[in-house]
């Protein structure tokens, strides 16, 4: 007899529809064959399921030959998601299931030796698809149930054992269909905020820095004393960022859903990322890969911000793969098994110490490092990688008097008043140029357009660069900073003030740098 079910691998932020056939035989011995480049986690189903069946009180006709079929073939199945399509296409081949009613369903999940149903990766993608390829509904894992019920008009529902769905199928009993409220709960969710920096005291020229980085989406390094509350204001600026869109959040989702990294009471992410990975952290693990693909911390940063901290202790290798991440705001991955692309757009946080002892410019600790030192400290930092961030920053630490005299500081709703203002004036200025959204991704031609120089502010930036002795790729980003300043004044033209505050970020630029 020959049924079929149905259900979805994943590839890369999107789903394929799978259809799993199964046909049985009488036979002399009892076989299973799988076709269809199953990976190995889907071949060792086959002792999976049959434990799950026989502990569930399910059991097969034997002996007999089942060939197991995944369509289209020419598609790398991976994963443990197809325990619960093909456990329900056996027993429907043994007619203990309506085939009938696997037209209308798509199902994932893992099976456990008792018969659970247990959680599996990417369900918001394959949910996705259910809905586009015209499926009543989605049978997943409870635990996977939330995620999945973001997606509307698809009927979806959780299960925790195998007898669920098969007295589901039968008509015997319902599962209950999950409905979650997406816009009533997303737009709840955007109203929390662990950070704020109102609490973070002084320092309010990096404030500043970050009110500019945030407007404009400029990469951001900041460099000083340990202590001096790097990681305290890295931490604050997804508060100060615009909140998410729905859109943004359901592209943002997804790269989790693949990744694993949705709890069970998780809908819709609400919340920009935050992330922020040890140095110890390898290239694969960094921008994405694997033998079995994971979206890497660049792609779980994407509309969020991507954190490192103490930077020049990252590896060469994986500071450089960086490179172009941060220039394309995409990173393509090709493997052997795979090829995939997914989206990386975030705003980088780098902080590091001034030197390898931490205390150069220390206004009261002493610095035991030479002017050796301290250049081989701060070339492990390449060029290249350097001439990505528009704002560098060097923080002072504060003296006890400042600390314990210093009044709050602004809020970071008032803060992101500016910084949305600021933005909306960019939508409006891009609308019609595909693919930038801020001043930061701004090409060479959008910048002899948007950054024009009065004669006062390009004699201004030509004396700075040659009393500086600034570096060529200095120019273009003094400018777009300058541009992103503007914006924040409302300004429609880049005037000398913009430009002085712009030159003050590209403290590493300075020749002197490193020399008493």
């Amino acid at each position: 007899m020959l049924v079929k079910s149905f259900t979805a691998t994943v590839n890369g932020l999107t789903a394929i529809r799978v259809e799993v056939e199964v046909y049985t035989a009488k036979s002399t011995q009892t076989n299973v064959f799988m076709v269809g480049l199953p990976d190995n986690a889907i071949k060792e189903s086959r002792s999976r399921i049959h434990a799950a069946l026989n502990t569930s009180k399910y059991y097969l006709p034997e002996p007999q030959t089942t060939t197991i079929n995944f369509a289209p073939a020419d598609v790398k199945k991976e994963g443990t998601g197809f325990d619960l399509p093909i456990a329900i296409g056996m027993l429907a081949a043994a007619k203990l299931v309506q085939p009938e009613a696997l037209q209308r369903f798509m199902m994932v999940g893992e099976l456990g030796l008792d018969g659970s149903i247990r959680s599996i990766r990417g369900a918001l993608p394959i949910a996705i698809r259910a809905r586009a390829e015209g499926m009543e509904g989605l049978i997943v894992p409870t635990e996977n149930v939330r995620e999945a019920a973001v997606v509307n008009n698809l009927k979806v529902y959780g299960a925790s054992h195998i007898k669920e769905v098969v007295d589901f199928l039968n008509g015997e009993n319902s599962l209950e269909q999950c409905i979650v409220n997406t816009r009533e709960e997303f737009f709840q969710a955007q109203a929390e905020c662990a950070f704020d920096f109102a609490e973070v005291k002084g320092q309010e020229v990096v404030k500043r820095a970050f009110e500019i980085a945030a407007a404009g989406g400029h990469n951001i390094i900041l460099v000083g004393a340990p202590g001096c509350g790097k990681s305290m204001m890295a931490k604050r600026l997804p508060s100060i960022l615009p909140q998410l869109s729905l859109s943004e959040s359901l592209e943002t989702t997804q790269i989790h859903s693949i990744a694993g990294k949705l709890s069970a009471s998780d809908s819709l992410i609400a919340q920009r990322p935050f992330r922020s990975p040890h140095h110890t952290i390898s290239d694969v693990a960094l921008i994405g890969g694997g033998a079995t693909f994971q979206p890497g911390e660049i792609s779980l940063a994407h509309n969020g911000v991507l954190f490192l901290d103490e930077l020049p202790e990252y590896s060469r290798t994986a500071l450089e793969t960086l490179r172009q991440p941060l220039e394309d705001r995409v990173i393509s991955i090709s493997r052997s098994r795979y090829r995939t692309t997914l989206p990386c757009s975030f705003v980088l946080v780098a902080a590091m110490n001034p030197c390898p002892c931490g205390y150069y410019n220390h206004p009261t600790h002493r610095c035991d490092c030479s002017p050796g030192q301290i250049q081989r400290y701060m070339n492990k930092i390449s060029g290249p990688l350097l001439d990505r961030i528009d704002l560098q920053c060097e923080i002072m630490p504060l003296s006890f008097e400042e600390m314990s005299n210093a009044t709050p500081g602004e809020s970071s709703a008032q803060i992101r008043e500016r910084v949305v203002a600021a933005r909306q004036r960019q939508t409006q200025r891009y609308q019609g140029v595909p693919g930038i959204h801020c001043n930061a991704q701004m090409t060479e031609k959008l910048m002899e357009e948007y950054c024009q120089l009065d004669e006062a502010s390009a004699t201004f930036l030509k004396n700075a660069m040659e009393r500086m002795q600034l570096s060529a790729r200095a120019y273009s980003r003094i400018l777009k900073v300058a541009r992103t300043i503007a914006d924040l004044e409302g300004a429609e033209r880049i005037m000398s003030h913009h430009i002085s505050e712009a030159v003050g970020y590209r403290n590493l630029d300075r020749s002197d740098w490193g020399e008493r």
